[in-house]
């Protein structure tokens, strides 16, 4: 699917992963969170951008002149501005990290706005003074040289139990990580954006000491 256009800056700031998960929960898109352990290095970090995906095999030895970077390399070079890189790992997912300071730089640089991955992340010090927001599935120093290899990138993956093709939208923030289909999105951030002034209007009145059940009954939102 070709990449589309959207003003990301804007719109993170007035969506979050809750009300896209329930608007594509209502349009049969039910499996579109990824998993709870998938955690944000900053609570504070958002990140709304286009995926750009890559998948970690297990490896165990690097064959004599072997480049086992050659595809990961590609990936950040080949990086534009709001693009999220996406990297899934073929389980056990403990067993490297495929994430750091060096590429977050690199990313930085290139225009990129996140890092997301089912692996481990390290550097983690040196990676909050970029203020580049990175979720991942955990911390420790494992460098995937020898242990994991990315296959190729570009194609579509599983990261955290959900799919993500190349240009699917991807939101993230401290509740969690959510995938939007591209062919979809263009509906889903239009919807999304109805419920957020739906859910504004009952916050307010809610503040205001209305019943819930009046105010539910009022705006048909929870």
């Amino acid at each position: 699917m070709k990449k589309k256009q959207f003003d990301f800056n804007t719109l993170k700031t007035k969506l979050y992963t809750a009300v896209l998960s329930d608007v594509l929960d209502s349009m049969g898109y039910r499996d579109q969170a990824m998993l709870p352990f998938i955690r944000p290095l900053s609570e504070e970090s958002v990140i709304f951008g286009s995926a750009r995906t890559g998948y970690f095999m297990n490896t165990f030895s690097v064959a004599p002149g072997e480049n086992p970077y050659e595809h990961e390399i590609a990936l950040i070079d080949d990086l534009k501005p709001d693009d999220v890189v996406v990297l899934g790992c073929d389980g056990p997912t403990t067993r490297i990290a495929p994430w750091g300071e060096l590429l977050s730089t690199a990313s930085q640089h290139r225009g990129a706005v996140g890092c997301i991955t089912d692996g481990l992340v390290r550097d983690i010090r040196y990676i909050r003074k970029l203020n580049f927001p990175v979720f991942h599935g955990g911390i420790g120093p494992l460098d995937s040289q020898g242990r994991g290899k990315m296959m190729n990138y570009d194609l579509p993956i599983e990261c955290g139990g959900v799919t993500v093709h190349c240009n699917d939208l991807v939101f993230a923030d401290a509740d969690g990580v959510i995938v939007i289909p591209i062919d979809i999105a263009e509906q889903v951030i239009e919807k999304s954006l109805e419920k957020v002034e739906s859910e504004n209007h009952t916050r307010e009145e809610l503040a205001n000491g209305l019943l819930l059940n009046d105010v539910y009954r009022k705006y048909g939102v929870l």
